[in-house]
């Protein structure tokens, strides 16, 4: 079977406009460079139709995550992403972009508004209002999966901050403090994510999410303050909405719900997963 054509960069810039993004904006994008299809210029060809849309007053957001279990301290001008896609690989690396400093669960960011988004945070909440997908929020971003589901879309998880939930996983990394490596432990609303996918119901039962075609992928295009104003409400009434249930045999869900009935049975349980030399 013959491959698809090469799209090009003016094709993707023409199809992410007819999607809605708005030019001069604020974008975290979630990509999956395979979804989207073989690109002229490749991933750059990509992150450029972006920038082009987007506008020279335009910022441009990725994750750029590096995961938990490390135990080479984090580097932000050298570690690479982990399990984030060529997409945010090159993205973080090119010139002008910034990254931010959270050891696992950074983000890099390109335009006018990049310092601020990216400006120091805490080690937790992961993903509050003081992180680079807090700021984003509190800027009146936008949200772009592109061949990616809810399940990667990060800014769920500042709901579930706001909203307070009661799980908290227990992780570690390694930081440089006073030019020695230290190992760091810290709290994140964590599970599997899959139902994270009921936000398609949710959004498109209020009209909240455009959905489109780009390249060979499916689009979803909303704004982060009605994601967090769908899902908030609904976690305040059903804190656990997202784990899967107990007898589903989701080993991630089955930590999160220990967390809140035994905490340290859940931190002894996430210690020993994450011990070094596993990831």
């Amino acid at each position: 079977m013959l491959g698809r054509q090469a799209i090009t960069r003016q094709l993707l810039a023409d199809q992410l406009r007819n999607l809605g993004i708005e030019r001069d904006g604020v974008l975290v994008v979630h990509a999956s460079f395979r979804a989207v299809g073989p690109i002229e210029d490749g991933p750059p060809g990509l992150i450029g139709a972006l920038h082009e849309v987007l506008g020279p007053s335009g910022t441009l957001v990725m994750p750029s995550m590096s995961g938990s279990r490390r135990t080479d301290p984090y580097d932000l001008a050298r570690t690479p992403t982990r399990e984030m896609g060529v997409v945010a690989e090159t993205f973080w690396r090119m010139p002008g972009t910034l990254r931010s400093d959270h050891p696992t669960s950074s983000f890099a960011a390109n335009g006018p508004r990049a310092r601020e988004i990216t400006a120091t945070q805490p080690l937790s909440p992961v993903h509050g209002l003081e992180s680079p997908i807090g700021r984003v929020y509190r800027l009146g971003g936008s949200i772009l999966l592109l061949g990616v589901g809810h399940d990667a879309n990060t800014t769920i998880h500042l709901a579930e901050s706001l909203a307070q939930v009661p799980y908290r996983i227990r992780k570690w990394a390694t930081m440089l403090r006073d030019g020695r490596p230290k190992r760091v432990e810290y709290e994140e609303t964590d599970h599997c994510c899959r139902n994270f996918a009921l936000l398609d119901g949710w959004l498109r039962q209020r009209g909240l999410q455009t959905e489109g075609t780009v390249g060979g992928a499916m689009a979803r295009l909303m704004r982060s303050k009605e994601v967090v104003e769908t899902v908030a409400p609904r976690l305040r009434q059903d804190p656990l909405r997202f784990l899967c249930p107990p007898n589903a045999g989701c080993e991630e869900c089955d930590a999160a719900r220990r967390s809140v009935t035994s905490p340290r049975s859940a931190l002894e349980q996430m210690r020993r997963d994450d011990a070094p030399g596993d990831g």
